[in-house]
């Protein structure tokens, strides 16, 4: 059973502690950090016009997630992350050797982080309170597989 908080805890609308939540909220911000940092990457290096265009769209997408993320951590008390951690650089690497190959497979790369994205949201949606976790199935959830549906569809429109 949880407890009630206390004055210094994090609290949710609904009066309990959401401590996990908010670290869960932390995990998904720094996720999402990271593949703006990773679209960037990618924008700068995409050499099709077509490919940049919808490359931009997600990054907008991914850029307003972090906002979402980061005003909810903001709302349930905590401190919202300020970089995307160990993971960012990571995949900053990986991308950037895609890039390297071309628009195709820095595409695969990134239709590869947005998978692993959606299967981290819907693993760990659980761990979310309720006010958060219907923000993240009714928000975050069906953006991410737009963002995931946008790169197969661009992937198959290349050569």
């Amino acid at each position: 059973m949880e407890q009630l908080a206390t004055a210094e805890e994090s609290v949710g609308l609904d009066g309990l502690i959401d401590d996990d939540a908010i670290e869960q909220l932390k995990s998904f911000c720094r996720g999402e950090m990271s593949a703006v940092e990773t679209y960037r990457q990618a924008i700068a290096a995409a050499r099709e016009d077509g490919v940049i265009e919808q490359l931009r769209r997600n990054l907008a997408s991914h850029q307003a997630r972090v906002q979402m993320l980061r005003r909810r951590i903001e709302e349930l008390g905590g401190d919202p992350p300020s970089s995307s951690g160990p993971w960012g650089a990571f995949a900053k690497v990986v991308e950037r050797t895609a890039l390297a190959l071309g628009d195709r497979t820095a595409l695969s790369v990134l239709a590869e982080g947005e998978d692993y994205g959606l299967k981290d949201y819907r693993n760990d949606i659980e761990e979310l309170d309720s006010e958060s976790h219907v923000l993240v199935r009714d928000v975050i959830l069906p953006q991410q597989l737009s963002t995931l549906r946008s790169l197969a569809d661009l992937k198959r429109q290349l050569p």
